[in-house]
C-alpha cells in the first residue's frame, strides 16, 4: 500500500477502532456504577477524549522508542541493495515506527511488514521486542484499574485483573512447556532437542520470547506475531487458539477484554445466586433474566461463528481445497483461521490459503458477528443496568473482590470454554499431539 493509504487511512482506523473499544467498556462501566440514569454516556465525547488524551500521546512516545531501536520512520523510496552474493534486494522504507506504535497499543496487529513483528525493520531488538509486548497489554490491563475506581472500589479491579493473570500464566507455562520439548521426529533423527522446537521462530528471540508474544497477542485480540504460529507444537499452537476461543478476555483488546470478562462476571454471579437459592447481584445491581440472556447471547456468538463456519469448511471442496496439511493440523488450520477472525484477532495458522471467495466470504462474516453480536447485547445490559437502584450489602452478599471470586470466575471462563470447544481440540491439536508421542506424522 501507499504511504498515504498507511498514514492516512489504516492508521486512522487503528486509533478509532482501540478508541471504540474503550468507549464501550466504560459505556458498560458505567452501567454498574450509574443508578437510575437514563444514558450511559455520549460515545463521540468519549471517542474524541479516548484518541486525543489517552491513544495519540502514548502512540507518540512509543513511535519515539521503535525509531530509536532502528525502526523506520521516513517517506523515503525503497532502497536496491547488492547481497554478499551479488543478488539485488530491495529494501522496503516507510513511516512503519509510527504505524506500529498503534497497530500495538490499539492491540489491531496489521503489520507494515508482511513478516510483521518477525520483520528486523518492525521488530528489531529485545528490547523493542519487550516495548511491543507491553505495548499490547498496558491498555487492557489499565482498564481493570479504571472499572475499580469508578465503581468505588479497587478491589474489584484488582479481582479481575488477578483472574486474568492466572489464565495468562498458565498459558504461558503449557505453550512453555510444549515448545521446549522439541519434536520426537527429529530427535529420533539424532537432532539435539535441547534448544526446542525452533521451526517458524527467529533467532534472535528464541523459544521464551516466541511464546511469550504469540501467548500475549492472542491474549489481547492485536494478532501481530513474532513467530509462526503454524511451526508451534501441536500443544504450543492449542494455546493460542483457546486465548481466542475463550473471547480473549485474558487482558484482551482494548476495551473488549474488559466487557468480555464483565459478561463473565455476570454468569458467574448467576450462577453463584443458582447455587445459594439467591437472587444473584453485582455491585449492587441485581442479575435478573434479561440480563442473564442478553450475556449468554454475548458469549454463544462466538462459537456459533468459530465452530459452525469450521464444520462447512472441513466437508465442502470449496473450504478443503485450501488446507494445506492432512490429518488433524489440516483441521487446525481452518480451526484457528475462523477463530481468529470471529475473536477479532487477525493472527493465523499460515498453511490455509485463505484468499478465496469461500474463505473471503465467511471470514469477514466471521469479523462481522463476532464483533457487533457481542457489543449490540452488551450495550443493551448496560442500560439495563443504568436504569437499576443500588442495594446496599448484607451479610448474604456474596464477595466479589476476593481469591474466592476470583477462582468461581476463572473457572466458569474455563468451564465454558472447555464444554464449547473441547471436542474441536480434542479433533485438532490434542489428536495431533497423541499421533506425534506415537511417531505418527501426516
Amino acid at each position: 500500500m501507499s504511504y498515504t493509504a498507511q498514514a492516512a487511512g489504516l492508521a486512522v482506523q487503528n486509533f478509532l477502532s482501540a478508541a471504540t473499544g474503550i468507549a464501550l467498556a466504560v459505556a458498560l462501566i458505567r452501567g454498574f456504577a450509574r443508578k437510575r440514569a437514563g444514558t450511559i454516556g455520549n460515545f463521540w465525547v468519549d471517542l474524541t477524549r479516548i484518541t486525543l488524551y489517552v491513544l495519540l500521546p502514548l502512540s507518540f512516545v512509543i513511535a519515539l522508542a521503535l525509531v530509536w531501536q532502528g525502526v523506520p520512520q521516513n517517506f523515503s523510496p525503497y532502497v536496491q541493495a547488492t547481497t554478499l552474493e551479488g543478488a539485488q534486494q530491495t529494501i522496503a522504507q516507510g513511516p512503519a515506527a509510527s504505524q506500529i506504535a498503534i497497530k500495538m497499543l490499539g492491540t489491531n496487529g496489521g503489520g507494515f511488514f508482511n513478516a510483521n513483528s518477525a520483520h528486523p525493520y518492525e521488530n528489531p531488538t529485545a528490547l523493542s521486542n519487550l516495548i511491543e509486548m507491553l505495548a499490547i497489554f498496558v491498555l487492557g490491563a489499565a482498564l481493570t484499574n479504571t472499572f475499580g475506581r469508578m465503581v468505588g472500589s479497587e478491589r474489584q479491579g484488582w479481582a479481575i485483573l488477578g483472574t486474568m493473570l492466572i489464565l495468562f500464566v498458565a498459558g504461558i507455562a503449557v505453550a512453555y512447556w510444549a515448545e521446549a520439548q522439541g519434536n520426537p521426529a527429529l530427535a529420533a533423527l539424532g537432532v539435539d532437542p535441547s534448544a526446542g522446537n525452533m521451526e517458524g521462530k527467529e533467532v534472535r528471540f528464541g523459544i521464551a520470547l516466541s511464546v511469550l508474544f504469540a501467548t500475549i497477542t492472542t491474549a489481547a485480540s492485536c494478532g501481530a506475531v513474532n513467530a509462526m504460529h503454524d511451526s508451534f507444537m501441536p500443544l504450543g499452537g492449542m494455546i493460542p487458539l483457546l486465548n481466542m476461543q475463550l473471547g480473549e478476555v485474558i487482558i484482551g483488546g482494548v476495551g473488549a477484554g474488559l466487557y468480555g470478562m464483565l459478561l463473565f462476571v455476570i454468569l458467574a454471579v448467576f450462577i453463584a445466586g443458582l447455587m445459594v437459592g439467591r437472587t444473584p447481584e453485582y455491585l449492587g445491581k441485581k442479575i435478573e433474566a434479561r440480563e442473564v440472556k442478553l450475556t449468554m447471547l454475548a458469549i454463544l456468538c462466538l462459537p456459533l461463528m468459530m465452530l459452525g463456519f469450521t464444520a462447512i469448511a472441513v466437508v465442502i471442496p470449496a473450504g478443503t481445497a485450501s488446507i494445506q496439511d492432512a490429518g488433524p493440523h489440516g483441521f487446525s488450520e481452518v480451526l484457528y483461521a475462523f477463530t481468529s477472525a470471529a475473536a477479532n484477532n487477525g493472527s493465523a495458522f499460515g498453511g490455509l490459503s485463505g484468499n478465496t471467495p469461500f474463505y473471503n466470504l465467511t471470514l469477514a462474516l466471521g469479523m462481522f458477528v463476532g464483533r457487533f453480536f457481542v457489543i449490540v447485547p452488551m450495550l443493551a445490559i448496560a442500560g439495563s443496568l443504568a436504569r437499576k437502584t443500588t442495594l446496599h450489602a448484607s451479610q448474604g452478599t456474596f464477595p466479589t473482590d476476593g481469591p474466592l471470586f476470583m477462582g468461581l470466575l476463572t473457572g466458569v471462563v474455563l468451564i465454558v470454554g472447555g464444554l464449547t470447544f473441547f471436542p474441536a481440540l480434542a479433533l485438532g491439536p490434542v489428536v495431533e499431539h497423541l499421533s506425534m508421542t506415537a511417531g505418527l506424522t501426516f
